[in-house]
C-alpha cells in the first residue's frame, strides 16, 4: 500500500509544483497516474521513491515513512524511472548483480530470477554486453528486470511501456495484472490513455500540481455525465 499524505513541493519560492496532494493506492489494485506534460507526475513519483525531498506532508510505503525511515520504505518497492539511461558502462549481468546485492537477493534465487526475467523480455543473450550498446527498448527491459528482481510488493513504474516492443509490452501488462491479483500494488504513470483505460482498476489525474480526479473509469463517466472514452474525458478534465 502507498499512502500519500498532503504532500507539497516547490522548486521556486511561493510557487508549488505539487500542491497538497493526498492519495491512497490500495493493495491488490493497478493504479494509473495520469496528467499532461509538466503536470507533476514525475515529481510526485520522485518524492514517493525518495529521490526528491518532500517539502510538506509524508508518504508511507506499507506503513514505512519515506521521510523518517527511507531505507526500510525503499525495501518495499521496485522502481522503474522514466529514463533507462543509467549505469551504461556496466554489462547487463553486472547491473542485475548490483541490484540483487542492493536488495539482498540470495545467490541461488537471483540466478533463477535473472534467467526467468531476462528470457521473458528476450535479453538473456545480451547480458554480457555493456548497457550502452543496448537499444532504448533493451535498456528499458534491463531496468524493469532490475526493479522486479527482488520480487517487491509495490511496483512504482514511470512510463514503463516507453520503447518496449509489442510482445514485451503485452508481457509487462500481464505481469502487472498477476501482481495486483496476488494482493500487491502497481502504481504507474502513462501517457497511453488506452492502456490505462483497459488496465487500471482506478486512476488519478493530476493537473498543475493538483489532483483533480481519483476513481474508476465508470465513476469518471458518472461524475461528468458523459459516455465517452478515457481520452476524451481526460482532455475535458485537464483543459477545464
Amino acid at each position: 500500500m502507498i499512502e500519500i499524505k498532503n504532500i507539497s513541493k516547490s522548486y521556486v519560492k511561493n510557487k508549488k509544483s505539487i500542491d497538497n496532494l493526498s492519495l491512497e493506492v490500495k493493495n491488490g489494485e493497478i493504479f494509473g497516474f495520469l496528467g499532461p506534460n509538466g503536470a507533476g507526475k514525475t515529481t510526485t513519483i520522485r518524492m514517493i521513491t525518495g529521490i526528491l525531498n518532500i517539502d510538506e506532508g509524508d508518504i508511507l510505503i506499507d506503513g514505512k515513512s519515506i521521510k523518517k525511515d527511507p531505507i526500510e520504505a525503499k525495501k518495499n518497492f521496485g522502481f522503474v524511472p522514466d529514463n533507462p539511461d543509467m549505469f551504461l558502462k556496466l554489462k547487463g549481468i553486472e547491473y542485475l548483480t548490483f541490484m540483487a546485492d542492493v536488495y539482498d537477493v540470495p545467490q541461488n534465487k537471483r540466478r533463477e530470477k535473472i534467467e526467468e526475467l531476462t528470457k521473458k523480455f528476450e535479453i538473456y543473450n545480451e547480458l554480457n554486453n555493456e548497457i550502452q550498446s543496448y537499444s532504448h527498448g533493451m535498456r528499458q527491459k534491463i531496468v524493469i528486470c532490475g526493479a522486479l528482481l527482488s520480487e517487491p510488493k509495490n511496483w512504482i513504474l514511470d512510463e514503463p511501456m516507453t520503447g518496449l516492443d509489442p510482445k514485451s509490452s503485452f508481457d509487462l501488462k500481464e505481469m502487472m495484472r498477476e501482481h495486483a491479483k496476488s494482493g500487491k500494488t502497481v502504481f504507474f504513470s502513462t501517457h497511453i490513455l488506452e492502456v490505462a483505460e483497459k488496465l487500471c482498476d482506478r486512476v488519478g489525474i493530476i493537473n498543475k500540481g493538483k489532483l483533480v480526479f481519483v476513481g474508476t473509469f465508470d465513476e469518471m463517466k458518472q461524475k461528468f455525465k458523459e459516455e465517452a472514452s478515457l481520452e476524451k474525458l481526460f482532455l475535458e478534465i485537464t483543459e477545464k
